[in-house]
């Protein structure tokens, strides 16, 4: 293994890659030929050596491979990403080899995406997937690193949240069919996503405590009702709820629940949110004068209502089941000002202005040297 002169001029450089299999290639001087046998000796040294001619495979055949290997995602995730991998990775880079794929592809990709109008938050997932989908190339031996760094992404253009009133939210209940009555009350003073409602079993409600355990969603994807755990360990919790809720949900399970679910279709079964969106949630926001509102626009107003009661940020991602303060901070921290105000008030309530300690206070606590 080396570099040697062939007839006519040439000169092949070889080496052993970390398999023992012999690699050789041919160049016009023997600067170039010692050049990449060097850095390529030098890759297998630390580690980084990787097969060229793996890369050279296009990105939709090793998306092929790899998305069937991927784990952990909700039936719901799963569909989202293949649709975002098909409509907006492979559709543009899909017959592109793998290792020719570079960071200022990747940009000008970024910005193409960005150019036929698609929001921020639509072209970042499209990124994190292409990402995702290299980096695990990277992982697979095909590439000696990835090519998705220092890109720079669309600022996302945080949309303002919806949240009522607690009077809204007694108009909504007030107007919803009484069969979802509750379940209005339970998501706007609980925080539970609309698949936490759907998935909630009777067993699960603790009319003593006042409490509800969140261990089970349910879905529809393309039509198929699925079920299983929150996405999250945080999402598995127990919230607390009001007492008058609490009232309100023991009424309900008398009268509409079933031995399987809370909440359920008006002909029993699981509740399938799209129809009862259409059928029951859209005609009721009209009638109470509340729309456009989405059903999680009552999470949104949960969490609202507990930072005006005076909730800090641990309790707030506790209970709504967010992984981690920052998140709670990042998405509500523009309520906690108002809840400030208040807190502050409180404190002007019990302030006592600056008084001197009695005098024999005074004459106590100064040295026995002091000569006053």
């Amino acid at each position: 293994m080396g570099v040697k002169r062939l007839d006519g001029g040439k000169w092949e450089a070889s080496f052993r890659d970390p398999r023992q299999r012999e690699r050789t290639k041919v160049f016009k001087t023997r600067k170039d030929a010692e050049r990449w046998r060097s850095a390529n000796l030098a890759d297998i040294s630390r580690g980084d050596w990787h097969d060229p001619r793996l890369a050279r495979r296009t990105l939709a055949d090793w998306v092929d491979q790899w998305w069937p290997t991927t784990v952990n995602l909700s039936p719901s995730t799963r569909v989202r990403d293949q649709c975002y991998i098909e409509l907006y990775v492979l559709a543009d880079l899909g017959d592109d080899e793998l290792g020719r794929i570079g960071q200022t592809d990747i940009q000008a990709w970024v910005a193409a995406l960005s150019a036929r109008g698609l929001a921020p938050a639509t072209v970042t997932k499209a990124y994190q997937l292409l990402a995702k989908i290299l980096g695990a190339a990277v992982d697979a031996g095909l590439l000696a690193s990835s090519p998705c760094r220092r890109i720079a992404l669309p600022a996302k253009e945080r949309k303002e949240m919806r949240f009522l009133t607690a009077e809204e939210v007694g108009w909504l209940a007030d107007t919803i069919h009484p069969r979802y009555r509750a379940l209005v009350l339970v998501a706007a003073y609980g925080g539970l996503r609309i698949g936490e409602l759907a998935g909630l079993r009777p067993q699960r409600v603790n009319l003593l405590k006042s409490t509800i355990d969140v261990v089970e969603i349910v879905v529809e994807v393309r039509g198929k009702i699925t079920t299983g755990p929150p996405k999250t360990k945080a999402s598995r919790r127990t919230v607390t709820l009001p007492r008058s809720v609490t009232a309100e949900l023991e009424a309900h399970l008398r009268e509409h629940s079933s031995t399987q679910r809370v909440f359920t279709a008006p002909e029993g079964g699981d509740l399938r949110v799209p129809s009862w969106r259409r059928r029951f949630w859209k005609p009721a926001v009209e009638e109470a004068g509340l729309a456009p509102l989405r059903p999680h626009d009552l999470r949104h107003t949960a969490v609202a209502l507990w930072i005006a009661t005076g909730a800090n940020t641990l309790e707030i991602a506790r209970r709504a089941g967010h992984t981690s303060t920052s998140f709670t901070l990042d998405r509500y921290g523009h309520l906690f000002p108002e809840a400030d105000s208040e807190l502050v008030e409180r404190l002007e309530t019990i302030y006592q202005p600056p008084t001197p300690p009695p005098r024999a206070e005074i004459t106590s606590l100064r040295p026995k040297s002091d000569p006053r």
